[in-house]
This record gives C-alpha cells, sequence and structure tokens, in this order.
C-alpha cells in the first residue's frame, strides 16, 4: 500500500496544516448582541457580506433567548454559512455581558461590536479595521460626534440623554473621546483579553466598561459615520439604562470596592428612610397616632417602597413578577425587620460600650444595611453570578448555551 506523499513527509505535512490554518485565519468578527430582532438580522447579514467583501470574517450573533424567533432566524442562516454563528442565552440578559461572551467564543484576532437594528453604518468597518492595523493602536470607535458622523435623526431628547452619559462616563474612561457612549467599535483581542478579567459585565456601555478597566492608556482612533434611523423593532434604551451606566461608573471610581448593586441598594434604603420619617411625622402630628403605631406603619410603608423599587432598578436584571413579587416581598419585610432589629441591638450595645452615639449609629446602620442586602440577594432576588463568574465559565461548556455553525 502506497503511502500519500505529504503522509510520508512530515515537514510537508506540518507545512499543509499551516497553509490550512493561514486559510482560517480571521481579519474580523462581528460580535452582534441580539433580542427581539428578527426582521433586522437578514437586513444586517446581507448589509456585511456587501461591505466585508473579501475579507476573512465571520458573524456571531448572541441572542438573549428572544422571544419573537429572532434565534431561529439566526439558526437557519448559520446552517447554511459556516461564517455566521449563534450563541443562544438561556436564563441570561444584557448587552454588556452579551458583547463579552460573543468576543470569547470567537478566535479573531480583531473583534467589532455592533447593534443589529441597522443604525451603525457597516459600511466603516472596512475602513476601522484598516486604520487599527496601520496605526498600531487598540480600539478604533465609530462616532458619531466627530468629522463624518451625525447623530441621524436622534430626538432632542435622545440628544440630551447622551451628553449625559458622555460626560458620566468620560469621568472613569481616562481618555479623550468624543463618543464614549458609542455601541460601535472594534478592538484587538489581545487587548480584550488584558482587560476582561476586570469587566464589570453589566449594563450596555460596553465600551465604557473596556476603557474604564484598562491599566495602561489605551491607544484610541475614531471613525465618524451616520447614524442611522430604526425601521424595524423597538428601541431597548430606557431610563434604567442610565441607572445601569451609574451602576458601572460607581463600580470603577470604587475599584470594584463596594459592589455597585450594593451602592444602588443603600441609596434606596436611604431614600426609603427618608419616607419612614415623612410617614411617620404625618402620623404622629397630623393624626396624632400613638409613636409604636405610627413607628410601626412608617417602617412597613418604607420597606414596601423599597421592595418595589429594588425590584424596579437594583435588581432590574432579575425582577419579580406574578406570584414570586408577593413571595419576594414577604422575604424582603421579614430581612428587612431582622435587620431592624439587628440595627438597634448592636447599636445600642456599642453605645452601652461607651462609644460616641453617632459612630454607635452610622456602625448599627452598615450592619442592618448589609445583612439586608445579603439576605435580599441570597433568597428575595437570588442574583446571578458577577461577570467574572461569567468569564471564568467560559472555560467550561455552557450548559444552558448553545452554539452553531
Amino acid at each position: 500500500m502506497m503511502n500519500h506523499p505529504i503522509e510520508s513527509n512530515p515537514r510537508a505535512l506540518a507545512t499543509g496544516l499551516h497553509a490550512k490554518a493561514l486559510e482560517r485565519r480571521l481579519d474580523l468578527a462581528v460580535v452582534v448582541p441580539t433580542f427581539n430582532e428578527r426582521e433586522n438580522v437578514p437586513l444586517l447579514i446581507s448589509a456585511l457580506r456587501e461591505a466585508l467583501g473579501d475579507l476573512r470574517w465571520e458573524i456571531v450573533f448572541v441572542d438573549d433567548d428572544s422571544p419573537d424567533g429572532t434565534g431561529e432566524i439566526i439558526d437557519k442562516f448559520a446552517r447554511r454559512d459556516g461564517a455566521i454563528r449563534l450563541l443562544r442565552r438561556v436564563g441570561r440578559r444584557g448587552l454588556s455581558s452579551a458583547c463579552i461572551e460573543g468576543a470569547l467564543a470567537t478566535s479573531a484576532s480583531v473583534i467589532a461590536v455592533m447593534d443589529a437594528d441597522m443604525q451603525h453604518d457597516e459600511r466603516v468597518l472596512p475602513l476601522m479595521l484598516a486604520r487599527l492595523r496601520e496605526e498600531g493602536i487598540d480600539v478604533v470607535v465609530g462616532t458619531r460626534n466627530a468629522q463624518g458622523g451625525s447623530m441621524g435623526e436622534f430626538s432632542a431628547r435622545r440628544r440630551l440623554l447622551s451628553g449625559m452619559g458622555q460626560r458620566i462616563s468620560s469621568a472613569v474612561c481616562r481618555c479623550e473621546l468624543s463618543d464614549p457612549m458609542s455601541g460601535f467599535f472594534l478592538f484587538r483581542r489581545s487587548f480584550f483579553l488584558e482587560v476582561v478579567h476586570r469587566l464589570h459585565g453589566g449594563g450596555f456601555k460596553i465600551l465604557v466598561d473596556m476603557l474604564a478597566s484598562s491599566k495602561r492608556p489605551v491607544r484610541l482612533a475614531e471613525v465618524g459615520y451616520q447614524f442611522r434611523g430604526r425601521v424595524h423593532g423597538e428601541s431597548k434604551l430606557d431610563l434604567n439604562n442610565g441607572i445601569e451606566l451609574l451602576f458601572l461608573v460607581a463600580s470603577k471610581l470604587t475599584g470594584d470596592v463596594i459592589p455597585s448593586r450594593f451602592a444602588v441598594f443603600s441609596l434606596v434604603g436611604a431614600v426609603g428612610l427618608i419616607t419612614h420619617m415623612l410617614c411617620l411625622g404625618l402620623l404622629l402630628r397630623r393624626l396624632h397616632w400613638s409613636f409604636n403605631e405610627a413607628q410601626g406603619v412608617a417602617a412597613f410603608v418604607a420597606m414596601t417602597e423599597n421592595f418595589f423599587v429594588n425590584n424596579l432598578i437594583t435588581y432590574r436584571d432579575n425582577s419579580l413578577r406574578g406570584s414570586r413579587l408577593v413571595t419576594g416581598l414577604l422575604s424582603f419585610w421579614l430581612a428587612c425587620s431582622f435587620g431592624a432589629w439587628a440595627n438597634v441591638s448592636f447599636a445600642r450595645s456599642l453605645l452601652q460600650s461607651g462609644m460616641p452615639w453617632i459612630a454607635a449609629g452610622a456602625a448599627g446602620i452598615v450592619l442592618g444595611s448589609v445583612w439586608n442586602y445579603t439576605v435580599s440577594s441570597l433568597f428575595t432576588w437570588q442574583t446571578p453570578r458577577h461577570s467574572a463568574d461569567l468569564v471564568a465559565s467560559q472555560e467550561r461548556p455552557q450548559p444552558d448555551a448553545e452554539t452553531y455553525r
């Protein structure tokens, strides 16, 4: 039996394998997070094919189990075209975490992030890629606020929110950038791997997260593009997106020493304290209730307000609905009642030991807040894993994600 000439020559075999590896090497991977974008997916795929031309590329769609069938539409394309991939996430939500998982799922040396809604101009991707290669930089940002860029048909309200976000995010980015709120950019995989373990992973502004997580100055460039109006589907931008940006900024400004969720939980608690005192004063001064009755009702009202505000904002990614809302409220009342008792008991013991009343009171508040936050996170909302756990989990198979080629 005759051996194949290449198989009988190890050097030729190695050369052949190297050539095949070069053929498979990607110039660019485009990561696209999706949620309810079924009408836009075919349009985006077609537009990217035309824009990227002869480049070796792939699209990694990361779909958060869209109820409108977006995942099924992507799957049909992926089964016919190896350049299109689907990462389907079940039980997880969030644009930033989707981008992180998508970037970790590709071997491309350069990765782009863009939305699926056709508002980002895919035609500038080759120019962005060329600048990254030629200028030896880490990140190229598609900007609406520099030469060649435009906000398009942004409403006055959206322009105001974008401007506010730009000023807020500049506090943590530590670099000159005209459009830090941009969701359209590309970066070197090597830079991404430098920062990935420090990423906050929450919210919707992954660019701010990456820039703020770098321990060194980031080499940046910008390319202007015309922001287009949405034709299909609905915008995901709302008030909670702004709150999530504040979460991210708080996390980066404190160096993750104080978890941003705890900071917001404490802020909600402070607002609840104001509600408690207003209610207490009303019942005592206006309705002439006894102190014990007024104190009990005021505490009940404040705890109820805190629960619903936390459910709406602090634990937005795992908010309770339906019957879980009732059981969650009951567990929150129980947790906070015990936290209030622990607060008073601990502060009283410190005061009796000679500590000044201000310090004793503050220590009691800290203890009660930590207790309420911990128990609420564990039992009331059962919060998902932190993004650091999410990153580590990429090193082993995911039971709730399916990747298609």
